[in-house]
């Protein structure tokens, strides 16, 4: 990967509902109306006022992203998308790498120049850890290829091990 990309990366352990980023997103479900995990924790944090704008909207499907404003959270936006319930299949990959493109399709749209990803589909949705940071990772560097407006990508994990995960991808690559 090119130095310039991975430069505009960074790896963390944490909340994400701390962060003072322009964006963050949670790994949400169809519904938009909270869950547990991440879901619940930036419903949670951010305040009623956001799970009654995800009402308006109306859902979400998989591989798709909605924003809506961070309300009570540092992050002025939250991205919302909705990644697969992992099978095995090969359709899981496609899903997944829809869920960062389309994220940060949806970033750039908005003048959004920094952004926070969960480890999408990887706790209730039972998506591997490693498969799912390559997928993560891969993605999100060949979009900052072609745009340069990210400034900043942060994969902030909750867990010492997708951290540890995350923290050896970027170093191979």
């Amino acid at each position: 990967m090119e130095k310039e990309v991975l430069e505009r990366i960074e790896v963390a352990q944490g909340d994400i509902t701390r962060l003072a980023l322009d964006a963050i997103v949670n790994a949400a479900n169809t519904s938009l109306l909270g869950g547990g995990g991440v879901d619940g924790a930036i419903h949670r944090a951010a305040g009623p006022e956001l799970l009654n704008e995800c009402r308006k909207i109306g859902g979400c499907p998989t591989g798709k992203a909605r924003i809506t404003k961070g309300y009570n959270l540092p992050a002025r936006y939250v991205i919302h998308t909705v990644g697969p319930i992992y099978s095995g299949r090969a359709q899981d990959r496609k899903l997944l790498s829809f869920c960062y493109l389309n994220s940060l399709k949806l970033a750039v749209k908005n003048d959004i120049t920094s952004i926070a990803f969960p480890a999408i589909s990887c706790g209730v949705y039972g998506y591997p850890i490693k498969e799912a940071c390559k997928i993560a990772v891969d993605t999100t560097c060949d979009f900052l290829k072609d745009h340069r407006t990210i400034k900043k990508v942060v994969f902030i994990l909750f867990s010492e091990n997708s951290h540890a995960v995350y923290q050896g991808y970027l170093k191979l690559s």
